[in-house]
């Protein structure tokens, strides 16, 4: 079910929006319990903590791709994969990990299971 907010965040790259509805769908299979907040910078998906967020780019950057979104999530270790563009330690053994999503395809096990873990995580604290 689309909520309205879901709609305004993605007003200013609305061909983002698919995207972020499909990992929508793939959070609420495997996480039904999951809560969904959305503000102004990012949306996040919740159990007792936040385990994952989505947010859109700021601004254009060279070498990214023209639509996408970026996933986040954490962990109490760093992963180490091409496919994450970012990961910083703001807490010591609290590391946050961002990954580029410019299609389905991108919402692979890959990266499902590093949400897997980071849901796992979340529990935890």
């Amino acid at each position: 079910m689309m909520e309205i907010d879901d709609i305004q965040f993605f007003n200013k790259i609305p061909k983002a929006f698919p995207l972020y509805l499909a990992f929508k769908e793939k959070i609420n299979l495997n996480y039904p319990d999951v809560t969904i907040i959305i503000n102004k910078s990012m949306i996040s998906f919740s159990n007792k903590h936040s385990f994952a967020y989505v947010w859109l780019p700021i601004r254009k950057m060279k070498e990214r791709p023209e639509v996408y979104i970026i996933i986040s999530f954490g962990l109490p270790y760093r992963i180490k994969s091409p496919r994450i563009v970012e990961a910083v330690e703001p807490y010591p053994n609290r590391w946050t990990h961002h990954v580029i999503a410019q299609n389905i395809k991108d919402l692979d096990d890959e990266l499902m299971n590093c949400i897997a873990a980071s849901y796992e995580y979340s529990m935890q604290k």
